[in-house]
């Protein structure tokens, strides 16, 4: 087999937790092949294409090396490609920092809800 269905090799290379998600990722028009959106969960992948794709809130390259068989466990999905992206810092500290929080101007106070979500944010840097 040298050519899969974009949705289902995401869902083997274990990237989305559900065929559907990875599907409904395509859908919307967040997957590249080889620089080119793909919109068509039908879309074909062969080794040696390029994917990018967000994953939270890094962005992820990685070259198809393997069609795959099987959704297997995470070893075996890590062999059906290599991760082209650089490493995120393992220290949560040498992170950058996430973008302050937006108000539209002459908005107000935040409410309660609002302020404990600012306080969230700010918590996990």
């Amino acid at each position: 087999m040298t050519a899969i269905r974009i949705d289902k090799w995401l869902w083997f290379a274990r990237f989305f937790r559900s065929r559907s998600l990875a599907a409904k990722a395509v859908t919307v028009s967040r997957v590249r092949v080889n620089r080119a959106v793909i919109r068509k969960p039908s879309a074909t992948v062969r080794p040696g294409d390029v994917l990018t794709f967000p994953q939270g809130s890094h962005v992820r390259v990685v070259r198809v090396v393997a069609a795959g068989l099987r959704r297997g466990p995470a070893a075996e999905a890590r062999e059906l490609y290599l991760d082209l992206a650089p490493p995120l810092p393992a220290d949560p500290a040498t992170r950058p920092p996430p973008p302050p929080a937006r108000r539209v101007a002459g908005a107000g106070r935040p409410t309660k809800s609002e302020r404990r979500a600012i306080d969230r944010l700010r918590d996990r840097t």
